[in-house]
């Protein structure tokens, strides 16, 4: 797989892992934020930034809640908090040109299926989708369809729940990198979860990569010794800035230290592999396993999306596809069950702009 014309190749044959800065919405909603940003992450010697692409009035219903850790951030209310966070497409367009005249890509999650047209009209180097995103068909088919590459995050996500959205995305495998992925800001240390990259490379024969939560600069050195050939850090200008991401980021001087410590890794994993002998960062073996740990469960609940009503619907109403649209939480009827729930009737009443609960459609 390429991005560009960067390949991504596991450590173990010499290649230097290809390094994320997530910007995020670290940018506060300003545009010369994202810009300082994206000329800040250059600096650090990273390969790509990478943006969000959402609009709350399409992502959030009436029934969405904060996560436990934005709450924790000062934040009130979730539709207000996203609205405030917001980037337009004329700001994302010029962070984009900024990042290529840098010499490095540019990266976007796009968050609602109907946005992917819009984002498409940039310049984007690849797609991310985002760890609860894991469960929405609709939406990785729209951006694997752009024909761009495809990077998927698997935070609180079973492997079960990977290998499924795999088998979607089979047409697109030459261009789909996985990310092990722990959805809790900040990760602690302990739950660093490493063990997953193997378990999803056990499963998937392409890039297998590490989204890393940790406050820790070492983390992604330690992902690479254990396979990881994309890396990505969520990245700010100030870590005691006033929003939800800043206190899971790192700062510029942190975020160079990460970068040398990652593409360090590689030259002693090669010198080591050759005369047997271990690396001096070298950790107890990790158990090869994908799971969903107790500190994610929050952020799966309020941040995935379910199949909501665009309308009071009556109970008996037979649902097409006018009446159904995908935003949060994740407590109603999954988005990848959108076609079967085309053409079913309600066994319940469902009010506009709220998730459609799964008891309600006999699929």
């Amino acid at each position: 797989m390429k991005i560009g014309e960067k390949s991504l190749a596991p450590p173990a044959t010499g290649a230097a892992p290809y390094i994320i800065a997530e910007l995020g919405v670290n940018h506060d909603g300003s545009p010369k934020k994202a810009m300082d940003l994206a000329y800040a992450a250059s600096e650090c010697g990273v390969d790509a930034i990478k943006l969000q692409y959402f609009e709350s009035r399409r992502l959030m219903s009436r029934a969405s809640a904060l996560a436990a850790y934005q709450s924790a951030a000062g934040e009130t209310d979730p539709r207000d908090m996203l609205a405030r966070l917001e980037l337009s497409l004329d700001a994302m367009a010029a962070v984009v040109e900024l990042a290529h005249a840098r010499g490095i890509h540019a990266i976007v999650t796009v968050f609602s299926l109907e946005l992917v047209p819009l984002a498409d009209q940039i310049g984007w180097d690849a797609y991310k989708s985002a760890s609860p995103d894991i469960i929405n068909r609709p939406l990785l088919a729209a951006m694997a369809a752009t024909g761009k590459p495809l990077i998927i995050s698997t935070g609180a996500s079973t492997l079960a729940e990977v290998g499924r959205a795999l088998t979607w995305l089979r047409d697109s495998r030459d261009r789909v990198a996985v990310l092990q992925c722990v959805s809790s800001y900040p990760t602690p240390r302990e739950n660093a979860e490493l063990g997953g990259i193997a378990a999803i490379a056990d499963i998937f024969p392409g890039p297998v990569g590490y989204s890393d939560h940790t406050p820790d600069v070492e983390t992604g050195r330690d992902a690479v010794s254990r396979g990881a050939c994309i890396l990505e850090k969520h990245f700010t200008l100030d870590r005691a800035g006033k929003g939800p991401d800043h206190a899971a980021s790192l700062e510029p001087a942190q975020m160079r230290e990460y970068v040398q410590l990652a593409r360090e890794a590689v030259g002693e994993l090669r010198a080591n592999a050759r005369y047997g002998s271990p690396t001096t960062f070298s950790r107890a073996p990790v158990e090869p396993v994908k799971r969903i740990l107790e500190v994610e469960q929050d952020v799966r609940r309020v941040s995935r999306q379910s199949l909501v009503a665009t309308r009071d619907l009556p109970a008996g109403q037979t649902l097409t596809r006018d009446d159904i649209t995908i935003k949060r939480p994740g407590t109603g009827v999954e988005p990848w069950r959108l076609e079967d729930a085309i053409g079913k009737p309600l066994t319940a009443p469902v009010d506009a702009d709220t998730p459609i609960p799964p008891g309600s459609l006999a699929i």
